[in-house]
């Protein structure tokens, strides 16, 4: 009889585990989410219309350089000088793919690259 007591002991006590374990798992509340993958192409740009503008004062600094993107774009700078030229930040001259970017100041000897970088967001 004490052998038919265990058994019946060890079925109550799964049988407890496995309701506690279905309610526990029933409360629990997972938002929706999202998961992907996906690829898009990335291509250059092509600059077309390059315009220097030297300073008007003294013709040996440069005070701006404007061309066309070909396509929109959010951001772009160039860099003028190689390895320790700086940066120079570029704005959107209108609703149109023309940017200028402000140089002032930039010793035109010193000038051995028009290094553009645009990107569309």
């Amino acid at each position: 009889m004490f052998r038919n007591f265990k058994i019946a002991f060890a079925i109550i006590a799964v049988f407890i585990l496995s309701v506690a374990a279905y309610a526990f798992a029933a409360a629990n509340t997972v938002p929706a989410t999202k998961a992907g993958d996906g690829l898009g192409v990335v291509s250059g740009y092509t600059i077309t219309s390059v315009v220097y503008t030297l300073n008007g004062a003294d013709p040996s600094t440069l005070d701006s350089v404007a061309f066309d993107v070909g396509a929109a774009a959010a951001q772009v700078e160039v860099q003028l000088v190689a390895t320790t030229g700086s940066w120079y930040a570029c704005t959107q001259v209108g609703v149109t793919t023309v940017w200028t970017c402000d140089t002032t100041g930039l010793d035109v000897s010193t000038i051995d690259q028009l290094r553009v970088v645009a990107a569309s967001n």
